[in-house]
Formats: structure tokens, C-alpha cells, sequence
């Protein structure tokens, strides 16, 4: 065993893959075909020499396999046309056609052709395809390379133009061969609907076996699931379960009989390693995890799901959880590989092999109307700026909390606490600074949502979203929060995996129901949750990802209209949603922001980290040696009733025997004693047999180690009798808001918007009848209309998104002093158009324009006599000067409509004015426009 030479090495090991994957090895000089399915024959004759391996199923020859040593892996490629010449050989004592299924391998890497391909080209494969998997490709008319040849022209009904880019440059790239593809695609603009598409078509069309949609939360493949079972196929109008099999992975159990499965990528990984997983370990993204291994514990074949098991694999969120450890996954199957995200960086590009497909950010997302804009408004206090001192002369006792069960009591400062900004919420808090930004928002939604007024005169707080750091800080921020709005406690609820209540619920309640106004969030945040009526997000934490602050963001992206906004719980919304506030209390906007998270090293990562990473299957000798050492130092801390619990938990093992199995797993003794054991008894067996059973019992040795974590109560209870320890509550020092108001980062966009703005009315002065009365300011002979401004402001927002009325008039706002607000936006638009044809040197809003020109006229009227009009042709004028403010101008026929049919119409304005009637409508039109 010792004494082989490199390619003897080699072929052992290529002889282990091939009876992994089902085959039956055999030397040329004692074959016999009908052993099995799949026999592979060494050395066997070919009339250009002798082939290292010739493939035979079902009797019949049908590929080659070139061995070559471990060193001539980096010249792989070089040898296919060696191997090529014994697929095109003919076979000693055989007439066979060409052998379509060609390998080349190292016993460590291989590389697969099909000749039968279009342009056939080889690619790496983890091992070998099974027998089964070979016939079953022969018994079919076409290779599915060649099949994706036969997939139609898209139908474009119904779908959006960046779906039918997205979908119509995929379909190309499936026929280029390009094995991986990258999707970018802006939260909100239907990712999961244009990868469904792609799927059914796929499945439809070219006949595709199992598609995997891999996700790496459980929320996220619930939800993929829901959007399978709702996704009605455009074709034949059936939904998409009547037309095949979507099995949503929640057990190692893999059934053979679907089309579509829908599996977390820990879920998949621990399949692969025939190990159970605990649902737990699929509610957070293993990115969100502080540990990745320094050396991922290897995938090994699993015949129950071989490489072959599934044609393609669509990766939702691929920016974030298939690196590291998690990569193998990916690597393990022989599949075309297509990636989903709204935030790629640097990693995913080159993953994909830069193969972007689709390239459809938030940005062109805005200027198709597909999601809305934001704006920032920064709350800046003293405290998160500067920090505080609480002073032990004049605090001689302080309260402190159990981070746990948040339990206070006092005790004395042995010296003064200092503490820093960055320190609030986790070792320090201070509801003071909590209460200061809750205050400046509750204070300043008012003026960012003007027309959210009741008929009672009461402001409508807008749907909210506030990002908490933990939950123990969301806890602080619920009560102050029902506090200051001086509210019940359905007004703010926490949206999390930790919550009393079914966060799925809460969730539901916040997106379709008028409460909750506000809710709070510590881990639910990057999940793609659908919350169309949010309008505000509230950042009290910090983010260092950039790709998850996107994420986060994107929660307030979505449009909605007006109607959905009033049936989900804005009932006084009078527009449609056209954009969305960030209110910044922390400095996230300011913060530095990587593409990826950093990796961490060891003795940064939490124990609770650690645990789930050994409970995941990273059974490494740094992640043994580390566990071992957390608990060393917890068995000191804990009493002796904790002790007790622990043992309970750990079937009767104490934490120094737990520590002591984990230390002697890797220990080189305990290997090597173990090693003469397994010889020992096995003497006078075949090397191979022996070298396995060596080390299937050091595996052993490692998991019998580990056995006791696999129960996640024990986990849970050593991570939260870890947590016992307090946080210092500031009850001394009030903070204070040092700066408010939007971010000044905005006023460079909020210029451009406005420039924008100003150049499309300037270009369309000519063609718009509304524009060229303004240019002209001709109101005496041409009178512009409620219809002529709602047509122009249709035009505008159709042609020009960005460029809404009120998002205009608010760019004005964070650049200048304005007159008044605007109502809504069509009186936002007239006002805009004063201001940018000079008619008005401040933007004011046109109902105060109206006001003002109203009581002018009147004045005039007065002048030399008093009273030129009764009480009674006062109010009727009054309600004349209210039609025009919000409809532009007044015609005869406006009589018969509201207010006037109620107070008599046209017939009562004869009644009142008499002969005087044209004329008073004429000047009213003219002089309230001026």
C-alpha cells in the first residue's frame, strides 16, 4: 500500500468513487457482464492500445475513463483528445459505434464529456454518474444540452421588460453552456416569480428532471413554496402544482417523485452528510453566523442523491451563504447553476463567472416605477454621538438588568462608568436616549406626511418599521415607543423569531391589517418579507454589510397604490405610495460599509457560534479544542444546581467528561491506539478494508464526542446560562437631540431632481396646452383645467417617474423655504410650474396662491364702497375660490356638481348675481390664477 506509485494511487482511488457510485470493477482477463448494471473493465483492448477503463451498462459499451496520476490534474484538458481516441476506438472483439461518455480523472479530479452534445465540451464533476443515471440519458432521444436548444420564444403577456431580459438572456446562456448564470434583480421587481418562469419553462420544455430552489433560511423557503403553489402557468392556465411535483425539504427523507425541491442549503448539506438537522438551525442565514471554518468538513458521495440527482439549481439570495464551508453543496452536483440577488458584490461576480444575465438594481428599478425612491432624515442625539459619564459621588447606586430575564436590582459603582455611543443597548442602556429619538420621530412624522390627517383632525402614524439591535433593546423600545404615542399595546408589537406571538402572524397583521402602526424587528429583516404599505424605516442599529443594509432597505421599496394603502391600513392616504423616508438615528447612512462580511477569526467567535457550527457538522479540531475550552471556563462560573441541569441535559455526563471526549477526538494518541486496535483485528484483511474501518473509527470517535450537542436544548441551555450576566442601566444622564433633518448627503440629489424636473417642462412647453398657458400667462383668454393638469401630471409621471410632483416639492423643501405644503399632486404640480416658469419666486403652494389673489380681488371690489357683496354672495363666492383651488378653474357646468347642486347650482348663482354672473366667473378664472 505504501510502496505505489502515483498512478496506482490514482486508480485505487478512482476504483472507490466508481464502487461508490454503484459500479462493479472488473479485470479484462475475468469479466463477466451480467454481474450488475454498471460493470467497469481495466485495461481493457481497444485497436489503438489498451483503454484504463471501459464503461459497460447493461451489457453494452458506452464510455472510457483515462486515468492519469494526482500531479497531471492541472493538465486535465490536455489529455482529451487521448481519451477521445478510445471513445472513437473500436473494442477488441466488438463492433461498437463511438462511446459516447468519456472521463478523464486523477482519483481527486475529474472531467466529464458527452459527445453527444452540441458542441460537446468537459466539465469538472465531483465523481462518476451512476449506471442507471447513464442509461436512462441513452434510452432519451436528446442530451438536455440539446434540449435547451428546443425551448420556444418567450411569451411576454403579463410579465415585466426586465423579467423578459432577465428570462429571455438566461434561456441564451443555458444554450452557450455557460454552466453558472447571476440574475441581479432589485427587491420588489420579481425575482421569484422570474426564476418560477424560468423553471416551468425549463421543466416544460426541455424536459429537465428535478430542479433544487436552495434558500438558506426556513422563512425563505415557506415562502418560495407559497409562490410555487400560487404561480399559475400562462400557457395553459394551471397552477404550477397541477403540472408537477414541489416537495419542500424538512427531513433527511429526499423523495424521488418530484420536479421541484425546496431545501435551505444547511438542510442540503447535512442530507449529503447523512446527518440530522435540527429545524432550529434554518431560522438565521449562515452568513449572519460569526464563525466560518478555516477547514470546511468535506462532502462525501451519498448514493441516495447522487451527483445527477438534480439538472439545475436556482440559488435565492446567492450573495450571501454559499461560500465556505456551505460551497460544497454546489460543488457536489453535476448542475447548471442559476443565482438570484438584488445585491451582488465582488465574491458573487466572480463566483458566477461574471455571466450576469440580468442587471436590474434598485436604480432602474426607481426610474421604471417598479419600486420608489427614499429620502433620509438624520436624528442625531448627544449621547450616540459623544457617550456619558455616570459619576459614583453623585450615583453612589445604579440599577442593574439581567440581559436574560431582564430582572433589575441595585447595586453600588465601584468607580465612575464611562461609556460611548456605540456601547448603548448592549452593556449600557439608557432609555433616555431610547425615549429622545422616539420623541424627535413621533414630532416630525407630521410634516413628513402632511396629508395623513382624520376628519377628527388627528395625524395617521404611517406603517413603521424599526431595526433593533437586539432583543432585549426591541423590548426598551416597544414600551417607550406605546408611551410616547400614548398608545395600547396593539399600536407597536416586535416582529421576531423570539417574540411570545407567531411572528408569521405579526407579520401579517403589520402588512394587511390597520394595527400594528409599528413594529419592531431585531432578525426578520433581510428576509424578502412582501410589506407593501411601509412607509418608514427606523434604524437604532448599525449595519457594516452593505449588501444587508440593501437588504434591509428594501423593505420599504415596494410601491402601492393609494387603494391598496387605505385597505392596509392607511385609510387617510390620498396618493399612492411614491416613496419611502429612512429615519437614520444611528449613523448608518455615514457608517462604513464592505461588500462582504469580514471573516472572523476563532477567538472572536460567540458560543453560540461555535455550537451551531458543531452542531452543523464542522467537527474540526479547532472547533472541538474551542468548545472545550468555553465550557472549562463555564464550569467554574456555573453553581452546582446548574452543573446538575447540565448533566441532566447531557445524558448524565458532567461538563468535564463532555470536555474530555471533545479534547481526546483529535488527540494523535487516542488516533494512534485506536489505529493498532482496528489492525489488530482486522489482520490478514485486504489494506483497503483496513484503511476504512481505521477510518470510520476515528469518525466514530469524533461523534460520540459531539453526540450530546446534537440535542439543541442542551445548546440552548449553555448559551443562555452564558448570557446570565447584567447590563448597567443609565438612569442619571437625559440626552438630548444635537442635530435633526434631512441628510445634507441628499441635497446635491434633491438639486439634480429639480434640474430634471425644470428641463422636462422647458422641453415641453411647446407641445403641453397646460404649459403654453403658463409660458404665457395668458389666463384671461385660455383658461387651463382640472383635466389639462391631471393629463400633464399623468404624462410626467408615465415618462418620468422620478419626477412625481411631490417628490419634486419635496427636493424643494431640503434646498429652500417654501410657502405651505402641498394637499396633493396635482396642486403640488401647479405650484411647481409657477416656480419654474418664474410666475412665483418662492414655491408656494397653490391653494395659499388662490387665498391670496382671492382676498386681493376682494379688496379691490371693496375699494370706494363698503361691502360690495352681500354675506350671502360672500359664502358663494368663497366656495367658488375652494372648487378652483383644487380643480383650477370654474365653468357653468361645475355648478351642477358638489358643493354648489346642494345650495341651488347655477340657478341660485343667477339668483345671487344676476347679469353680473358671466363675468364674475370670467374674472375669477383669471384673477385667482394670476
Amino acid at each position: 500500500m505504501h510502496n505505489q506509485n502515483p498512478e496506482q494511487i490514482a486508480r485505487d482511488n478512482i476504483d472507490k468513487q466508481l464502487l461508490a457510485c454503484g459500479w462493479v470493477i472488473q479485470d479484462k482477463k475475468q469479466f463477466n457482464l451480467a454481474a450488475g448494471l454498471g460493470i467497469a473493465i481495466r485495461e481493457y483492448q481497444t485497436d489503438v492500445g489498451p483503454a484504463d477503463y471501459v464503461l459497460f451498462v447493461d451489457k453494452k459499451p458506452v464510455g472510457i475513463i483515462e486515468a492519469k496520476r494526482e500531479e497531471e490534474g492541472v493538465r486535465l484538458t490536455t489529455v482529451e483528445d487521448q481519451s477521445s481516441q478510445y471513445a472513437n476506438a473500436k473494442l477488441r472483439l466488438l463492433n461498437n459505434d463511438p462511446l459516447p461518455f468519456v472521463y478523464e480523472s486523477t482519483g481527486e479530479i475529474t472531467r466529464f464529456t458527452d459527445y453527444r452534445d452540441p458542441k460537446p465540451r468537459s466539465r469538472n464533476v465531483f465523481t462518476f454518474h451512476r449506471p442507471e443515471t447513464l442509461a436512462q440519458w441513452l434510452s432519451q432521444e436528446k442530451t438536455l444540452r440539446a434540449r435547451l436548444h428546443d425551448i420556444p420564444a418567450l411569451p411576454v403577456d403579463g410579465l415585466r421588460d426586465c423579467q423578459i431580459t432577465a428570462i429571455t438572456n438566461l434561456e441564451q446562456s443555458f444554450r452557450d453552456q455557460r454552466p453558472k448564470a447571476l440574475i441581479q434583480m432589485a427587491t420588489g421587481s420579481g425575482k421569484t416569480f422570474t426564476a418560477i418562469t424560468a423553471v416551468y419553462r425549463l421543466l416544460k420544455y426541455a424536459k429537465a428532471k428535478r430542479i433544487l430552489f436552495l434558500v438558506d433560511t426556513k422563512n425563505l423557503g415557506e415562502q418560495a413554496e407559497g409562490e410555487f403553489r400560487a404561480y399559475t402557468a400562462q400557457e395553459d392556465n394551471r397552477l404550477f402544482t397541477e403540472l408537477y411535483g414541489v416537495t419542500r425539504l424538512n427531513s433527511s427523507f429526499i423523495p424521488n417523485d418530484s420536479q421541484v425541491y425546496i431545501s435551505t442549503i444547511q438542510r442540503m448539506y447535512s442530507i449529503l452528510k447523512e446527518t440530522e438537522l435540527d429545524e432550529s438551525a434554518e431560522e438565521e442565514n449562515p452568513n449572519e453566523s460569526r464563525f466560518i471554518p478555516k477547514e470546511p468538513v468535506p462532502v462525501g458521495y451519498n448514493e441516495k442523491v447522487p451527483i445527477e440527482f438534480f439538472d439545475f439549481i436556482v440559488i435565492d439570495e446567492c450573495h450571501r451563504s454559499i461560500y465556505n464551508l456551505w460551497k460544497q453543496v454546489l460543488d457536489y452536483f453535476d448542475v447548471f447553476q442559476i443565482g438570484l440577488t438584488a445585491t451582488p458584490d465582488n465574491r458573487t461576480f466572480g463566483y458566477f463567472n461574471q455571466n450576469l444575465v440580468s442587471d436590474y438594481g434598485y436604480e432602474k428599478a426607481v426610474i421604471d416605477g417598479v419600486l420608489v425612491p427614499y429620502n433620509v432624515f438624520t436624528i442625531e442625539t448627544e449621547i450616540t454621538k459623544n457617550g456619558a459619564s455616570i459619576l459614583k459621588e453623585f450615583s453612589p447606586l445604579i440599577d442593574r438588568r439581567s440581559r436574560q430575564t431582564r430582572k433589575k436590582f441595585w447595586e453600588a459603582l465601584d468607580e465612575d462608568e464611562v461609556y460611548s455611543g456605540k456601547q448603548l443597548d448592549k452593556d449600557i442602556v439608557n432609555p433616555s436616549t431610547i425615549r429622545t429619538i422616539i420623541k424627535a420621530t413621533k414630532d416630525n412624522l407630521p410634516a413628513m406626511f402632511p396629508d395623513r390627517m382624520d376628519s377628527n383632525g388627528v395625524f395617521e402614524v404611517p406603517k413603521l418599521l424599526i431595526f433593533a439591535k437586539t432583543d432585549s433593546h426591541a423590548e426598551d423600545i416597544i414600551e417607550i415607543v406605546r408611551e410616547e404615542f400614548g398608545e395600547e399595546n396593539k399600536f407597536c408589537k416586535k416582529i421576531t423569531y423570539k417574540s411570545d406571538e407567531d411572528p408569521k402572524s405579526v407579520l401579517q397583521q403589520f402588512r394587511n391589517d390597520y394595527y400594528p402602526r409599528i413594529a419592531v424587528t431585531v432578525d426578520m429583516i433581510a428576509t424578502g418579507t412582501d410589506i407593501r404599505p411601509l412607509e418608514v424605516l427606523l434604524f437604532m442599529r448599525d449595519v457594516k454589510s452593505r449588501s444587508y443594509y440593501e437588504q434591509m432597505k428594501g423593505r420599504g421599496t415596494r410601491t402601492c397604490t393609494v387603494e391598496e394603502l387605505k385597505a392596509k391600513g392607511t385609510p387617510t392616504a390620498k396618493f399612492s405610495k411614491d416613496h419611502f423616508v429612512i429615519i437614520d438615528a444611528i449613523g448608518v447612512e455615514q457608517s462604513q460599509k464592505t461588500d462582504s462580511r469580514p471573516l472572523e477569526k476563532a477567538p472572536g467567535i460567540s458560543l453560540k457560534d461555535v455550537l451551531t457550527s458543531i452542531a452543523m457538522g464542522n467537527t474540526s479540531e479547532e472547533m472541538l479544542s474551542t468548545l472545550a475550552s468555553r465550557l472549562l471556563r463555564l464550569d467554574k462560573q456555573l453553581n452546582d444546581k446548574d452543573k446538575a441541569q447540565f448533566a441532566e441535559k447531557a445524558n448524565g455526563m458532567t461538563i468535564s467528561q463532555v470536555v474530555k471526549q471533545l479534547l481526546q477526538a483529535h488527540d494523535p494518541d487516542v488516533i494512534e491506539s485506536t489505529k493498532y486496535e482496528v489492525q489488530g483485528t482486522m489482520k490478514g484483511m485486504a489494506p483497503m478494508e483496513i484503511e476504512a474501518a481505521i477510518t470510520k473509527a476515528n469518525q466514530e470517535l469524533i461523534e460520540r464526542a459531539v453526540a450530546v450537542f446534537n440535542d439543541h436544548e442542551l445548546r440552548d441551555f449553555v448559551i443562555d446560562i452564558r448570557k446570565q450576566y447584567d447590563q448597567l442601566m443609565d438612569m442619571v444622564n437625559i440626552d438630548a437631540v444635537t442635530n435633526i433633518g434631512w441628510l445634507k448627503d441628499h441635497a446635491s440629489a434633491s438639486s439634480a431632481l429639480i434640474g430634471d424636473f425644470k428641463q422636462w417642462i422647458e422641453s415641453n412647453k411647446d407641445e403641453i396646452t397646460a404649459l403654453q398657458i403658463f409660458y404665457a400667462q395668458d389666463y384671461r383668454h385660455r383658461t387651463f383645467t382640472y383635466t389639462m393638469i391631471k393629463d400633464l401630471c399623468e404624462k410626467l409621471k408615465t415618462e418620468k417617474p422620478l419626477l412625481a410632483p411631490l417628490a419634486v416639492w419635496r427636493a424643494y423643501e431640503q434646498l429652500e423655504k417654501t410657502n405651505g405644503s402641498a394637499k396633493n399632486e396635482l396642486i403640488a404640480l401647479v405650484s411647481l410650474i409657477r416656480k419654474v416658469v418664474g410666475i412665483d419666486t418662492t414655491l408656494t403652494a397653490y391653494d395659499k396662491t388662490v387665498d391670496k389673489n382671492f382676498q386681493e380681488w376682494i379688496f379691490k371690489k371693496n375699494a370706494g364702497q363698503h361691502n360690495a357683496f352681500t354675506e350671502a354672495q360672500m359664502q358663494w363666492l368663497r366656495m367658488m375660490k375652494d372648487y378652483v383651488t383644487s380643480s383650477f378653474s370654474i365653468e357653468k357646468d361645475d355648478f351642477d356638481l358638489s358643493p354648489f347642486n346642494a345650495e341651488g347650482g347655477l340657478s341660485k348663482m343667477w339668483q345671487l348675481f344676476g347679469e353680473e354672473t358671466d363675468k364674475i366667473i370670467n374674472e375669477l378664472n383669471e384673477v385667482l390664477a394670476a
